[in-house]
């Protein structure tokens, strides 16, 4: 299977079972499009037909012949077969827990209505992680990670830091085990920003590998939906304490975490002004939301956002060429160097080696089944019991989705976000179309935003 597409004056032809990528001309590309549907001399009188003012017979015929060498050498309309090792990694991995989200804060400082977490409760009551618990979910992890040597522990909320003192302390503990146990900690903080002082600055860049910084973007846009409990946004307080945590990081390992609603779907806009802010890691996500739900994206949305990652494309190829590079989450892909086939099959470990932990200390496939109770895996104290639940995830790969199996975009989405798939379609093999839909888009604008990166390489 191939996929073809043009953009940015780039003729661009993806082989999907081999994730080559070829950038051909436009013979080649006539070629390769009539290839697998006609014989060879159909295909050369077509294509020399069209372009006959600009090239010889010989020419198209020649270039038919490197098409099929192509094929030959297994990087054009190659076969899909991985479907027979799609449970391999998972299976090799059962019962290793590799990152742990903990969720220390069940509770915010700020009433964001679009908040998929229902402003940090997840949909019950109010709660802070005991540092009991924390060091309890830890040994889980270290009990539960056989021979692997690197943990990720995330922090998440709510609000992480209205826990602060419990971080400081877990993070403690955590180092006095980690040579007794021959493990290496990395920790992540995910914060909106208002709790940031002198002391978080400098123990986020002692202890974080990375920290997700919440900021919408323009101030108009951010204090829409990330306001205090009082009605007043947060904009003017955060971003000074956000520009002071990254300045002293270096400019390294964080990431600006943007959510755009109907109410943006300009997002570039966004980015932008984060830009100009002196941000230059950057992520924007779609809201994901009830369809009821007024900031949720409609069909005429889904369009202008398409054409914002056009634009937001061709903005980070302008800078890369200014020396002015910048970074987007989505479009942070390694074109030679990526994830071996098994991890792109298998999907991201929701529910198998990573695991979200209550502040009571039960275990949920990720963050986001947090207070689905039927997605309950078990908890820090006894183990994941819920073993069919557990098998079912195992299972869950992009093969498992009858509507992934003819997709071009299959081996770089996995078979997409299972909690999406979950809240979407009642099943976490279901497909979430309109997550599908922009993934497909921002896919190729990453791969053409680095096709020009090599090319300004060279």
């Amino acid at each position: 299977m191939i996929h073809q597409y043009k953009l940015f004056d780039l003729n661009i032809v993806l082989d999907v079972a081999s994730g080559s990528i070829h950038l051909v001309d436009d013979i080649a590309y006539d070629i390769i499009a009539l290839f697998e549907s006609c014989n060879k001399e159909k295909v050369v009188s077509s294509v020399y037909d069209k372009y006959k003012n600009e090239v010889s017979l010989k020419e198209v015929e020649e270039c038919y012949m490197q098409v099929v060498q192509l094929k030959d050498n297994g990087t054009l309309f190659s076969k899909d077969n991985f479907e027979s090792v799609a449970g391999k990694l998972k299976a090799k991995s059962n019962g290793i827990v590799k990152a742990l989200c903990l969720h220390v804060a069940h509770t915010c400082n700020l009433n964001c209505s679009y908040c998929f977490a229902s402003q940090g409760k997840y949909h019950g009551d109010r709660a802070i992680m005991s540092l009991d618990v924390a060091k309890r979910a830890l040994d889980f992890l270290v009990e539960n990670s056989g021979s692997r040597h690197n943990l990720e522990v995330d922090f998440f909320g709510g609000e992480p830091l209205m826990n602060f003192k419990m971080l400081k302390d877990l993070v403690a503990y955590a180092r006095s085990i980690e040579k007794k146990h021959n493990k290496n900690f990395r920790f992540t903080l995910t914060t909106n920003g208002v709790l940031i002082d002198d002391e978080v600055i400098e123990f986020a860049n002692k202890e974080m590998s990375n920290v997700v910084l919440s900021l919408d973007g323009r101030k108009e846009v951010h204090d829409r939906f990330r306001v205090y409990y009082n009605g007043k946004g947060s904009y003017d307080d955060i971003v000074p304490k956000f520009q002071k945590l990254v300045k002293a990081r270096g400019g390294k390992d964080y990431y600006m975490r943007g959510t755009f609603t109907h109410y943006n779907p300009d997002f570039l806009e966004d980015i932008k002004t984060m830009l100009d802010l002196g941000f230059t890691e950057l992520s924007m996500e779609p809201v994901v939301c009830a369809s009821t739900d007024e900031s949720c994206l409609t069909g005429s949305d889904l369009e202008i956002v398409k054409n914002e990652y056009e634009k937001l494309a061709k903005l980070m190829i302008e800078r890369q060429n200014q020396g002015k590079p910048f970074t987007f989450y989505h479009y942070m892909i390694d074109l030679n160097d990526g994830p071996c086939i098994y991890k792109r099959i298998s999907g991201c470990g929701s529910g198998t080696e990573y695991m979200a932990v209550t502040p009571w200390g039960d275990l949920y496939p990720c963050h986001q089944f947090v207070g689905e109770e039927k997605f309950k895996l078990g908890d820090i104290y006894n183990g994941v019991n819920n073993t069919e639940l557990t098998k079912d995830f195992q299972s869950c790969n992009v093969y498992s989705h009858s509507e992934c199996k003819d997709c071009w975009a299959r081996l770089y989405c996995s078979g997409g976000c299972a909690a999406n798939a979950y809240h979407a379609t009642g099943s976490i093999r279901g497909v979430y179309k309109n997550g599908c839909e922009l993934f497909k888009k921002r896919m190729e604008c990453a791969i053409a935003v680095q096709i020009a990166k090599m090319q300004s390489e060279d």
